[in-house]
């Protein structure tokens, strides 16, 4: 497999490769850079297999280094940003390589640890293989055209934005990076046009409509991904002509699999549901470390697939309330409760009872007034009794990770 931006500076030298930090590199300029960059690595003892933490923020500087460590057949591991960066070194410091225009298809290319939603952070190994084949299966499902320019606000250290630049250089189009998500940025930038594509988080929407947007010239899609998508946020982009697809993924996943809503799955994808509801997910994108002995990625999220292949995300399977011996999946109760015109954001967990023995608790974000008993009363005409709410409480903000994601094991903690 050639070297992806030696590839794409031979094709298209002289097109935008990646903006950011008020300035950009053309495909020509940013492989003399990445090139420049790996002699450096390589002087300061970096080589084949090292594995080197990166903690830039979303830059010029970071892009960088993304195509520089592949060249000495290093390994990256991005990490939250920190200020000033760390420097980049290696664990190993292995003797300097000749630096490399081919990858190995199998060889690991990336080192990023999921988002520990349910549990403590995980590192997954993806190859070149994963992030090539993710790369066309998303192309497959949002399409690529020349002039494609992809905004990313997310963070690179997460597959959802990393995925963003490693896919704009396969395709040999421009991505545009935001250092941190600014809701009032992001609005002025696609309201300005030419922007095509872009990948946000629901809470990342949300605040794009509280801050007004209502137009985006030339977008084609906003790749929505990270959590469930309310539905009132959908009714909204959809009338307001913002075009938006929800997407399913997961790191294990080198990021989306499935696109729609409800969603197909992309190509190159299969999907199956075991017979606890599990959605199992195959296709080369699978981090092979991660494919349990059946071939399958047991993905540890609950799902159904109707008469036309179509996924619906019920939530995660360790995530199931069990109450007075009945099963919730505090993800239906959530869509309930955003449903309502008062409430923003919503999270529910079981919290330990001694009648329940898992009460459903559900702690909301109000943008007006609304009593706890008004909520209960509302979940009652939409779900089963014993599906409705014990208790409701309004917070200020539910706890999320970087990328967006609830981070439900918080929820009542404070």
């Amino acid at each position: 497999m050639e070297d992806w931006l030696t590839a794409a500076a031979r094709a298209r030298p002289d097109h935008e490769a990646v903006a950011a930090d008020g300035g950009s590199l053309t495909y020509g300029q940013l492989d003399e850079r990445a090139s420049h960059r790996a002699r450096g690595l390589a002087a300061a003892g970096v080589g084949a297999g090292d594995r080197v933490p990166v903690t830039h923020p979303p830059g010029l500087a970071f892009a960088e280094l993304l195509h520089a460590l592949p060249r000495l057949g290093a390994v990256l591991e991005p990490g939250p940003p920190t200020d000033p960066p760390a420097p980049a070194g290696a664990e190993g410091g292995a003797a300097p390589l000749q630096p490399r225009t081919e990858f190995e298809p199998d060889a690991i290319h990336t080192v990023i640890r999921t988002s520990g939603t349910t549990g403590a952070p995980k590192p997954v190994e993806l190859t070149y293989a994963n992030h090539a084949a993710s790369a066309l299966a998303s192309a497959g499902a949002l399409g690529v055209e020349p002039g494609d320019r992809w905004l990313c606000a997310l963070p690179l250290h997460h597959v959802g934005g990393l995925n963003v630049l490693i896919r704009s250089v396969i395709n040999r189009t421009t991505v545009v990076l935001h250092e941190r998500f600014d809701a009032d940025r992001v609005k002025a930038t696609l309201e300005a046009g030419g922007i095509t594509l872009a990948s946000l988080v629901p809470t990342m929407l949300a605040r794009l409509r509280a801050a007004g947007l209502r137009d985006a010239p030339g977008l084609r899609a906003i790749a929505l991904g990270g959590g469930p998508v309310p539905a009132e946020l959908l009714d909204w982009a959809s009338e307001t002509g913002i075009p938006v697809v929800p997407v399913y993924g997961m790191t294990e996943t080198c990021s989306q699999v499935v696109a729609g809503n409800p969603g197909r799955p992309l190509p190159g994808v299969e999907l199956e549901i075991a017979t606890d509801g599990e959605i199992l997910v195959r296709g080369a994108m699978v981090a092979p470390g991660e494919r349990g002995e059946d071939g399958w990625l047991h993905t540890g999220d609950l799902g159904a697939l109707d008469a036309d292949g179509r996924l619906h995300v019920l939530g995660r399977l360790k995530e199931l309330i069990v109450t007075g011996g009945e099963n919730v999946a505090p993800l239906e109760v959530e869509q309930a409760l955003l449903a309502h015109p008062a409430v923003v954001d919503a999270g529910v967990a079981g919290l330990p009872d001694p009648e329940w023995g898992e009460a459903v608790t559900a702690f909301v974000v109000l943008r007006e007034p609304a009593a706890a008993e008004e909520l209960r009363a509302w979940c009652r005409e939409r779900l089963a009794a014993f599906k409705v709410p014990k208790a409701v409480f309004e917070v200020e903000r539910l706890p999320r990770s970087a990328g967006g994601k609830l981070l439900r094991d918080r929820l009542g903690a404070d």
